[in-house]
């Protein structure tokens, strides 16, 4: 007896648990009637809202991302067919090939200033000569200014050169214009470096371009000067001497530069302006294939890129508009020996030519170019949906859409607040719990990696990822999703156990909604044109699921919802999936010479939980519309044990010399003599050594094993009575690389030795000592100062005669010169202290 009664106890309680889940069904379904505008709560048959299994979620998520970062990737691709047009590729790439043929082109050497000039002028000759029947007329004027200014790039310094080289070329009708657009290439590289991308290639693209426009038939309305600069890697001496000094430049309105900051692949419009948003619409109207992002363009700005253009000087010293272009692709071999014109593809270069053509075209027949001063008003919100097509609207119009996304939120969240079941704020204490709730799991997924990386680091494996991109992708992201994963899947169990999984997957997705609102909200006060992402991350979700909510109320969360609810969210998310990979593709390879300083472990590691946030805040719905997670959560444990342990036991080498696909750890290596000398002139010591700089956190860890001369026992020390610590900074990167290596070697005998020497003393009537030296040396020196303890520098002939930019009272002066350029010659005024000088 006591059996059956225990049977029939146990069948009472699950009739009754089987009438609350239909009760709470049916409230539900009149919740979300009401939503809809329902006027009356009809009574609806009894659907168990049945949840997705374990492997249907997984297969959907996977298959979602998979298939978005197909498309992104696939969009990447050139995608050219080459055809007989305005701009010949093929033309292009032999220029390319014969500019680079000559080797690396310092400032100061043969190759720069004679070999490619003349190639250049040339060229330039044979186009006049061939065009002269046509209706346009060039002119040619080879520039060789001397200038100097201050900047703050790096830290600050100020820069110093003499007889550069410029080569300027006006494209006009024969009827003469006034108004000129400017478009900027340089030819000089790095040493070491063929500098093809960076930036013969955008030359070779500059000297078809204006083949291709001087031979036009009918005259072009407003003129083009072609700036063909010898000076760029100087840290854009050139740029300036041209902006500043050319009697050209004042009829400039406006300019595009081409540039690059990897090798190959498409060119991207990374920065415009400042205002004058007709130079983004005329890149919309004209260019062939699009490639632009204002997010792109607001990064860039932020200074967190460690590198910078000669958009910059323009748009300084010059105060003109203009369109920074670049290429950005393979950043690992920028400024290396590997940067050579077979890297870069014909189609790369044809698709660079159709852009820049068709927009320059443009822009000199338009009206705006003759008075763009009138056209200057704020800022344009701008990005390309796969390449095929380029959104743009002014950025007040952006605000208007921002604010009404954000109040369409609000009316959303504000109906479910005023069901009769949230009674008393219990939706607004709902949603605030699942609002801590992810973002304590966000929180605890940073953390965690944070830890991993900070292990992988002190275990000496740093930049594993190097090479080996998608392990790191497998560790830190594994490890993210999964304590995401674990965080919402025990909040499920324990929390909210008595919470049906259709209630929570609906509160989550409100949550969601809320923090990419309130995200939106802030760039849109911060006056950033960036809103613009997470606008879309609210419209399109928000719009998905009152669509689909009728579906969702008849069948639950079947297969068939699922997929169109994905749909829904396919188009933010592979634009923003885009922009992730835009991220790692600049930001992976700039950590590979960011310094020793940094540990870049914590950057990458923070990078992907980021991307992995943003890209699991809608994921969260299919969280709790799952049956169970633990199959989930432990693959993704397996997959980061497994790749801990290989990782800790060196498996993934962080260099690689594969011809296909270089990864070459950098290197800055200085042969040099030092001697220094006391107040009074007299010699102190002596010594010789190659100075070596590590442009990575890794210094000679992976370098000793094979030159075991290089170790911690030469590790220099900085002497801190002299300025930049007595070694010869090619760059004010002090900061920055704070490792170094002294290496005893024996002494230099350079081609051109230093001559320095005081030419005079002069007390001045207002209690300053005024001192002038000469200096003549090679096309490359650097000079720093530190005024002795208790006297200031008060002023100096460099700029506008106000010292700048002063370091820890230490001040950089970067100098080159060009060819058969005069002895350096400068004054200091210093503020003599009672103890003198």
């Amino acid at each position: 007896m006591e059996r059956d009664s225990t049977v029939r106890r146990t069948r009472a309680q699950q009739k009754q648990q089987k009438q609350q889940k239909q009760q709470k069904q049916s409230l539900y379904y009149e919740e979300a009637a009401a939503l809809n505008g329902l006027r009356s709560r009809k009574h609806k048959p009894e659907v168990s809202a049945g949840l997705l299994g374990e492997s249907s979620a997984v297969l959907l998520l996977l298959g979602f991302v998979c298939l978005l970062w197909l498309l992104v990737l696939l969009s990447l691709q050139q995608l050219i067919i080459s055809s007989p047009g305005l701009f010949n590729a093929l033309r292009a790439r032999k220029h390319l090939e014969r500019i680079t043929s000559v080797g690396p082109r310092t400032v100061g050497s043969p190759e720069n200033e004679i070999s490619t000039v003349n190639y250049l002028l040339d060229q330039i000759e044979q186009i006049r000569t061939e065009s002269q029947t046509g209706p346009h007329s060039i002119t040619v004027d080879v520039q060789r200014p001397t200038g100097s200014f201050s900047i703050d790039f790096l830290g600050g310094f100020t820069s110093y050169y003499d007889r550069v080289t410029n080569i300027a070329v006006k494209l006009e009708p024969k009827t003469t214009a006034q108004h000129f657009m400017l478009a900027n290439c340089h030819f000089d590289s790095v040493a070491n470096s063929l500098g093809a991308s960076d930036d013969a290639v955008s030359c070779s693209v500059m000297l078809e371009v204006l083949h291709s426009l001087a031979n036009l038939p009918t005259p072009l309305k407003h003129g083009i000067i072609f700036l063909f600069n010898g000076a760029e890697e100087n840290i854009l001496q050139a740029s300036h001497g041209f902006i500043t000094q050319h009697p050209w430049a004042q009829q400039v309105r406006a300019f595009v530069n081409l540039e690059a900051a990897g090798v190959g692949g498409k060119e991207v419009v990374f920065q415009t302006g400042p205002e004058n948003p007709w130079l983004v619409q005329a890149y919309v109207r004209a260019a062939v294939h699009p490639f632009a992002s204002v997010v792109g363009q607001e990064v860039f700005q932020s200074g967190v890129i460690p590198s910078d253009t000669d958009f910059r000087i323009y748009r300084d010293f010059g105060k003109i508009p203009g369109i920074d272009l670049a290429f950005i692709e393979n950043g690992f071999i920028y400024h290396t020996k590997y940067d050579t014109p077979e890297r870069i593809h014909t189609d790369s270069i044809q698709r660079a030519g159709d852009n820049i053509l068709s927009v320059l075209k443009h822009l000199v027949m338009s009206d705006e170019l003759a008075d763009s001063s009138a056209y200057r008003h704020g800022n344009m919100v701008f990005f390309d949906l796969l390449g095929v097509t380029v959104v743009a609207y002014p950025a007040r119009v952006g605000t208007i859409i921002n604010y009404m996304a954000a109040v369409a939120t609000v009316i959303y969240l504000g109906k479910k607040c005023r069901l009769t079941s949230n009674a008393g704020g219990r939706y607004m204490r709902d949603l605030a719990c699942a609002a801590c709730v992810a973002v304590l799991s966000w929180f605890v997924a940073l953390l965690t990696v944070l830890i991993v990386a900070l292990l992988v680091t002190l275990a000496g494996r740093s930049m594993f990822w190097y090479s080996h991109f998608y392990v790191a992708v497998c560790l830190y992201g594994s490890a993210a999703v999964g304590k995401i994963l674990l965080i919402h899947t025990l909040a499920k169990n324990l929390y909210y156990g008595g919470v049906s999984g259709v209630d929570l997957s609906e509160r989550f997705f409100d949550v969601s909604l809320l923090l990419w609102c309130c995200a939106l909200l802030f760039l849109t006060q911060r006056g950033l044109c960036s809103a613009y992402v997470p606008m879309m991350m609210v419209v399109f979700p928000l719009a998905s699921k009152l669509l689909l909510t009728k579906h969702f109320r008849a069948r639950g969360a079947s297969l068939q919802y699922s997929v169109l609810y994905l749909t829904g969210l396919a188009v933010p998310y592979v634009h923003i999936m885009f922009l992730i990979w835009v991220v790692f593709e600049i930001f992976t390879p700039i950590l590979g010479r960011s310094g020793t300083e940094i540990p870049p472990d914590i950057v990458l590691a923070s990078l992907i939980t980021l991307a992995t946030v943003i890209l699991s805040s809608y994921f969260m719905h299919f969280i709790y519309l799952t049956c169970s997670t633990r199959r989930i959560l432990a693959g993704l444990g397996s997959v980061f044990v497994l790749m801990f342990v290989l990782v800790c036991c060196g498996l993934f080498f962080p260099y690689s010399a594969d011809p296909s696909s270089p990864r070459p750890k950098r290197i800055f290596v200085q042969h040099s003599t030092r001697v220094l000398h006391a107040l009074d002139g007299t010699v102190e010591r002596s010594d010789s050594g190659l100075w070596i700089n590590s442009l990575d956190y890794s210094g000679m860890q992976h370098i000793t094993p094979h030159i075991p001369q290089i170790n911690d026992s030469i590790r220099s020390r900085c002497s801190e009575q002299l300025p930049y610590c007595g070694f010869p900074w090619f760059l004010p990167v002090k900061a920055l690389v704070k490792k170094n290596w002294y290496l005893p070697a024996p002494e230099v005998s350079p081609e051109a030795p230093l001559q320095f020497r005081l030419l005079s003393r002069q007390d001045t009537e207002w209690g300053t000592v005024k001192m002038s030296f000469e200096a003549k040396g090679p096309s490359h020196m650097s000079l720093y100062l530190r005024p002795h303890a208790g006297a200031s520098l008060m002023g100096w002939s460099f700029g506008d005669g106000t010292p700048r930019f002063d370091l820890s009272g230490e001040y950089f002066i970067f100098y080159s010169h060009g060819l058969d350029a005069p002895a350096w010659s400068f004054w200091l005024e210093i503020q003599v202290s009672l103890t003198g000088v």
